[in-house]
């Protein structure tokens, strides 16, 4: 990934909470067909490797299982808020024209060897620990137990599991950081209110930023 040093993150804490704040990551596979990609959610163990551990589980269909199956080495590509930023917030602008649009963002990519597992026992686990995670926002969470058992066992047997121990990961949050900080300033309070991914950006520019808000 093209990381200038003004926007790359390589804390590892911070690269694993983005993670889990936008745990549907798309992972790709290269083989003899090309390349594959499929958007899957992902849970990250920080503590079962170096770089911490990707767990996931695609339906046991998925083409993609038997290059993951072949794989030295697979991609997964999370991505937290993004947003155009317009020309139009800069205050600069006014003072010299000399501005362009661009767009930020925030990703991590996760590479590392693939492991599949087609185990139900491992599988239980993993979708109990996906489901608690993802469930945690609700007034009244739902549990893989809520549902009976012979149906959760029927429902295993048609996914298969993948293991991913992290090698390399990489960060990168686009959020402004190479602007002056009047125009940080014009970002923040453009995008403020806007709505989802908008105030999250605004929040980042901050975060990150030099402006005085």
């Amino acid at each position: 990934m093209y990381q200038p040093p003004h926007f790359r993150e390589d804390r590892l804490d911070v690269q694993h909470a983005l993670i889990a704040a936008h745990p549907l990551g798309l992972l790709i596979t290269s083989g003899p067909g090309g390349l594959q990609a499929n958007p899957i959610p992902f849970l990250i163990d920080a503590a079962a490797s170096e770089r911490g551990t990707l767990r996931a589980h695609l339906a046991r269909a998925n083409p993609q299982l038997g290059e993951l199956a072949a794989a030295s080495e697979c991609l997964a590509v999370f991505q937290g808020p993004q947003h155009y930023i317009s020309p139009s917030l800069y205050p600069t602008k006014r003072e010299t024209g000399k501005v362009v649009p661009t767009w930020n963002y925030i990703t991590v990519h996760a590479w590392g060897a693939p492991r599949v597992i087609d185990d139900a026992d491992w599988l239980r686990r993993q979708i109990d620990a996906l489901t608690r995670h993802n469930e945690r926002p609700q007034a009244a969470p739902w549990n893989v137990s809520d549902a009976p058992d012979a149906f959760i066992a029927a429902q295993i047997k048609g996914i298969v599991g993948v293991e991913i121990p992290i090698t390399r990961l990489e960060g990168k949050w686009k959020v402004s950081q190479n602007r002056p900080a009047v125009d940080q300033s014009g970002v923040i309070n453009g995008l403020r209110g806007l709505g989802d991914d908008a105030d999250l950006m605004a929040r980042e520019v901050a975060a990150r930023g030099k402006a005085a808000i």
